[in-house]
This record gives C-alpha cells, structure tokens and sequence, in this order.
C-alpha cells in the first residue's frame, strides 16, 4: 500500500489510461472516474496494482454478470492479512472455503471470508436468471500474523435499511450492520433509487470513498455521470457526496478510514 500523505498521493500517484479526472466539487475531494476492465464473466473495477492503492483498504474490486453455468465462476486465495466480501444482487451463489464449511448466498445476502481460500459457485438448483454480484478484498490492518480462515453470511432479511440504503458493513442513519466480525471504520451499502431520486452521504473524516454502478446511471454533483462498469474514487476527505439516479438506478459505495 501507498503511504505518506494521501493528498500527495492522489496528485502524484499513477493512475490507469483508462481514468477521468472530475472537477472538484463542494467540500468533497478531487475524484476519478475509472472504467472496468472484463475479463470473461469478471469486470475488474479495482486492482492492487493501480487503483486499488488509492481505494485502500478496497484493494479490489470485481463486478460478475453472467448466466447460469456447471464450473465455477471464480476461486479466491487472497493475500495474507485481507478479508473479502461476496454481495449478490440477483440470482444465487454457493461457496466452500479452505476449512470445508459451504454456504449459500441469496439475493440481496451477502458473504464475508477471513483468510483461507474460496471458491465461488452459481447454486446449482437456483433459478434461472442472470447471477449478478460485487466481490471486494478488504485490507485488515494492524493484524500482525496471518488469522485463520472464518467466514460468516447474512440472509437478505438479516440485512438493515434505512430509506434506499441497505447497510452491508458500518452504519448508515438508524440502520447498522448484522455482521459479528465487522471492522471498525468501514461503511459499505447498497443504494437503490428511483428515477431522479437524489441520494446523500456524509462523508467520515479521514474516508476514502469509492461507489460502482450496478443498474442505472447516477449524475454526480460535479456534473459527471457515473455509468454501469464504472467506479468512481473520491479522495480522503470529510464532507458530502451527493448524487441523482438517472432511472431506476442500483449501486454500491464504500468508505473507509485509511490506515497505514
């Protein structure tokens, strides 16, 4: 990970061909706009190697769409010291982790995995339609030795809302995360708005914020739209993001204190 002072790391840092700059707005930092990369049935929003050093503790970032199929839709041996996080959207998934335990993932559940490796399957006797998902590697910090592998799952029901965020990780208004292993410092929703529904979060001091668009499209308040297959990085900075979904719109957004 990148260290030193992150705003000289967002002015000197190098950033993929494939990113925008945004003109800064409000009290929120200056952002970018980065275009997926696909890989198959995978978009890669964020990667360790580029983006990833900015979004950090979300050092990667994958979004899948893909129609039922018998192989795995992808297996996970994270670095040491990193959790990930498996958000289903629609469809169903099905896992089994390096200590045997297997777990089903319903729509709108979602599954968190400490250490170990994973593979990750479509549910074989799900229905048929489109299997949509986020995947996230989330830094742990101040770990000093590698943890052992745990993982945890929270049913659709499980998952608090308040208005159109639904909580995953941290809080968001009077909603909170079920998750038991949750770490501190770290907020994750997903959002779903309606057409020209405006959506606004205050931003902790000291995040670093990012959201990726699943359906829809969102106008930002710096003027730019964020699309399907796009992550938008904001910088580490306190203040407000503010957005209008243009259509019914689905997307995630995380924030987190950076650590280093």
């Amino acid at each position: 990970m990148l260290r030193g002072d992150v705003r000289a790391m967002f002015r000197s840092a190098a950033r993929p061909h494939d990113a925008r700059s945004i003109v800064t707005a409000g009290r929120r930092g200056t952002a970018l706009v980065v275009n997926g990369r696909r890989h198959g049935p995978v978009t890669r929003l964020i990667t360790p190697w580029d983006t990833g050093q900015l979004a950090s503790p979300f050092v990667l970032i994958n979004y899948a769409e893909v129609e039922r199929r018998a192989r795995p839709l992808f297996g996970s041996l994270p670095p040491s010291r990193i959790t990930t996080l498996a958000v289903v959207l629609n469809g169903e998934l099905s896992f089994e982790d390096s200590t045997g335990r297997r777990g089903e993932v319903a729509a709108a559940g979602f599954a968190w995995m400490k250490a170990g490796s994973t593979v990750w399957h479509e549910r074989r006797h799900s229905v048929h339609e489109p299997l949509r998902m986020f995947h996230l590697w989330i830094a742990q910090f101040g770990a000093q030795t590698a943890c052992a592998a745990a993982s945890e799952c929270i049913a659709p029901n499980e998952v608090e809302q308040d208005g159109p965020v639904r909580v995953l990780l941290g809080e968001f208004g009077r909603a909170r995360s079920r998750l038991r292993q949750a770490p501190a410092d770290l907020n994750l929703f997903h959002v779903r708005l309606k057409d020209r529904q405006h959506f606004r979060y205050t931003v902790p001091d000291g995040h670093v914020t990012w959201l990726a668009v699943d359906r829809g499209a969102l106008q930002l308040q710096a003027g730019e739209r964020a699309l399907w297959e796009q992550v938008v990085l904001f910088g580490d900075c306190a203040g407000t993001v503010e957005a209008q979904a243009d259509g019914e719109t689905s997307f995630v957004l995380g924030s987190a204190r950076r650590r280093t």
